[in-house]
């Protein structure tokens, strides 16, 4: 194979173990992090730095993806340095290896800014420190490596320091990939939320017509049919008040002048997550799995205010 052949494939090795490094260290970083976020929880909620699942399962899936790539291309790299097809004093094997370096740096420095951007503006100093911790410990993993990869002397036999690097971040980054699947939840379960979250959203704009019938009325609606066609401050369709599981119209129960109940069928219940400091709930619509009635009452809002407010879990 000619120079300009073999070039081309290490710049490929090269380039592509950059963008999975990236990739890699991050979400390890994202997955220490959102643990940290976790376990460490700040009684003032409006403050930065709360855990966040969806972030958490960004960085699992990047791991799972780019990880493997990382490590198979560093093996690749590896092999023809010993094998002595790639020279230790390539061009393409210096500039690409100090490139990384350089955007290994911009990626880390930004890190720490965010980082310190978020202890001044009230994060807690404990999770301040161990996230400056683990941004430090990163970065110095990955710019240790590489300097001691360019500098060493000889490429063509095998190095326990070389080794001890590559074997140690595979360790680190699957303790950091096991420990976050115990973070989150499971599709199944995540696909059941959603499907109870639709119900509640449409508990919701249900509520809302109700409140708005009361307001031009004086008193509650019969029966939802009564709020199909519409008043001047409300309206909903048939598929705006029907349950997804049952194909039927939420069931409602006038219990006095101004409260009724509004049942529904749940697949989960959400009020064990009501204590959860990271979460916001909407303390109205706790509910257990199953069939549940949820008692309301009406509310007459001012106009200038919101028509519904999420009251943060304290």
């Amino acid at each position: 194979m000619s120079d300009t052949k073999q070039n081309a494939k290490f710049a490929f090795f090269y380039l592509l173990s950059l963008v999975s490094l990236v990739f890699s260290s991050l979400a390890t970083g994202m997955v220490i992090f959102q643990i940290i976020n976790k376990k460490i929880v700040d009684e003032l909620t409006l403050a930065p730095g709360g855990f966040q699942q969806e972030a958490l399962k960004f960085a699992i899936s990047a791991i799972i993806i780019a990880a493997p790539i990382y490590f198979v291309m560093m093996w690749l790299i590896n092999k023809n340095l010993l094998s002595g097809k790639l020279d230790k004093e390539s061009g393409v094997r210096k500039w690409l290896t100090y490139f990384i370096l350089l955007i290994s740096a911009v990626v880390m420095i930004g890190w720490l800014i965010g980082t310190i951007n978020s202890f001044l503006n009230g994060e807690l100093s404990w999770k301040f420190i161990l996230k400056s911790l683990t941004s430090i410990l990163i970065s110095a993993v990955i710019f240790s490596y590489y300097l001691y990869d360019i500098r060493r002397k000889d490429a063509t036999k095998n190095n326990n320091i070389m080794r001890s690097y590559y074997y140690g971040a595979m360790a680190v980054i699957a303790a950091a990939l096991i420990s976050g699947f115990f973070f989150i939840d499971s599709p199944r379960t995540v696909r059941l939320q959603k499907y109870d979250q639709n119900i509640v959203n449409k508990l919701n704009q249900l509520d809302n017509a109700i409140n708005a019938y009361y307001g031009e009325n004086g008193k509650l609606p019969q029966n939802v049919n009564q709020l199909l066609n519409g008043g001047s401050s409300y309206y909903v369709i048939e598929n705006d008040i029907t349950d997804p599981g049952t194909n039927k119209i939420f069931e409602y129960k006038v219990d006095s002048k101004d409260a009724y109940e509004l049942c529904a069928t749940f697949k989960t219940e959400n009020k064990s997550l009501a204590n959860d400091k990271s979460l916001f709930i909407d303390t109205r619509w706790l509910h257990d799995a199953g069939y549940q009635c949820l008692k309301q009452r009406v509310t007459l809002l001012d106009t200038k205010k919101p028509s519904s407010v999420t009251v943060p879990v304290r």
